[in-house]
């Protein structure tokens, strides 16, 4: 199994303070579950961490950072970490990957009743993930709509506001950065800008890029 536990382009560079920017999610919490989910519990099973020190900062992958996602949607839905932890176990067995939540046919089948995890086999058979055994709801299909996934049917690039939006998380440019669209522009950039007062057209004349993109790039930086 490759970790993604050390520095190489193509798989991204996400510090802590990069996630819970990304995800709306408090730093405490990304802190967290890095250094006692996947470090931890999962880091002990598999005998491998997800992590690795850059520049002083702890850093982990583009898919690490997708698996965060999906535990954040759990969390939301009211399933206690320890039973997401034995689902991605699981999971993690059954595809041979450290990464099973960032996996497009996993995403596609995988199921809870807001306090359990279920998942539904090639073969059609739903199966518990974590020792219970009753069925209710889907609830991942918006997670999966904003994710593309690579010839391996793992996530690839992740848009946090949707596809109707422009801003784009792509490991394979400016190191995994949120950007806008197809072009390398950070959002911070054009955020700044219209911090300093110059008006939405301005500031898509000066950069060539639809005014749309601008009033995307601002609710994403103002979300974050």
């Amino acid at each position: 199994m490759n970790f993604e536990n050390e520095p190489t382009i193509g798989q991204g560079i996400y510090t802590p303070r990069d996630i819970a920017d990304i995800l709306r999610l408090p730093y405490e919490q990304v802190h967290r579950w890095i250094n006692v989910y996947w470090d931890g519990k999962l880091g002990q099973e598999y005998k491998h961490s997800y992590s690795w020190r850059t520049d002083g900062s702890q850093a982990v992958s583009f898919h690490t950072l997708v698996e965060f996602y999906l535990m954040m949607l759990f969390g939301e839905a009211g399933v206690p970490p320890r039973k997401v932890m034995k689902a991605h176990l699981r999971l993690g067995e059954l595809y041979g990957t450290p990464f099973p939540f960032a996996k497009g046919e996993v995403l596609e089948n995988i199921r809870t009743d807001e306090k359990h995890i279920y998942f539904q086999l090639p073969e059609g058979e739903i199966i518990s993930l974590d020792g219970s055994d009753q069925l209710n709801l889907d609830f991942i299909r918006l997670f999966f709509q904003r994710l593309d996934f690579d010839a391996n049917d793992l996530a690839n690039k992740f848009w946090p506001m949707g596809k109707d939006k422009t801003i784009v998380v792509d490991p394979n440019r400016k190191f995994g950065h949120p950007l806008i669209g197809d072009r390398n522009i950070y959002p911070e950039t054009l955020y700044g800008h219209f911090q300093a007062g110059d008006p939405i057209p301005y500031i898509a004349y000066v950069y060539k890029i639809e005014a749309q993109e601008v009033v995307d790039a601002l609710e994403f930086c103002r979300a974050a």
